[in-house]
């Protein structure tokens, strides 16, 4: 497949290539160094929950037990006094604020495994299965949108990286766009030796 068949990465649904296109150059975002292979600098929201991993949602679980845990500690130690009913809605609380604070948990280790900033060999595996089973159907890599490609990068500027901050503001990206900071060429790369496998076991 040469690069110049390759259908782009996000198909736009709203407008034509023509429409797609504007003068104002795309802003390539800056590449942080991590210790292990980047996979994606701007994971789609639903790709970082299906790759996380079971030490992740018991990461989740522990964070998530801390709060009411602490407040049923505390009450035993030192009973507030406020009733049945008052204690009720402080453990409700404390509960929706421990469940915040688990999926943050969550989402933070998984999408450091996209940034590369810990060990992914599993997650490498899984993007380069998931990329080349799209091109293998015909499927844009990242999707279809309603964006412009100038909107595309726009929205990629505003939630790249946006893991990083995680623990202070969280964004998360549910667009889909082409700028993820990695070469898709493996991706058809690895299609095309795998079709070559499969018509040569015919």
């Amino acid at each position: 497949m040469a690069s110049q068949e390759r259908p782009p990465a996000v198909q736009t649904l709203t407008e034509g290539p023509e429409l797609g296109q504007t003068g104002r150059p795309n802003v390539q975002g800056r590449r942080l160094v991590g210790d292990y292979p980047l996979i994606d600098s701007d994971p789609h929201f639903t790709r970082v929950v299906k790759y996380a991993r079971s030490s992740d949602y018991l990461a989740a679980v522990g964070t998530a037990a801390i709060s009411p845990g602490l407040m049923l500690w505390w009450e035993r130690i030192s009973p507030s006094e406020v009733g049945r009913g008052g204690f009720a809605q402080i453990m409700r609380l404390s509960g929706a604020i421990g469940a915040t604070a688990g999926f943050l948990m969550l989402y933070s280790r998984s999408i450091n495994r996209f940034y590369g900033f810990s060990e992914n060999r599993r997650e490498i595996e899984m993007d380069l299965r998931e990329m080349t089973d799209k091109v293998k159907r015909g499927e844009p890599l990242y999707g279809k949108t309603t964006l412009t490609e100038y909107m595309q990068g726009a929205s990629a500027r505003q939630s790249r990286y946006s893991g990083v901050f995680l623990h202070v503001m969280p964004w998360f990206n549910f667009a889909n766009h082409d700028q993820h900071g990695v070469d898709t060429a493996k991706y058809y790369q690895n299609a095309e030796r795998e079709l070559e496998a499969e018509r040569a076991g015919k």
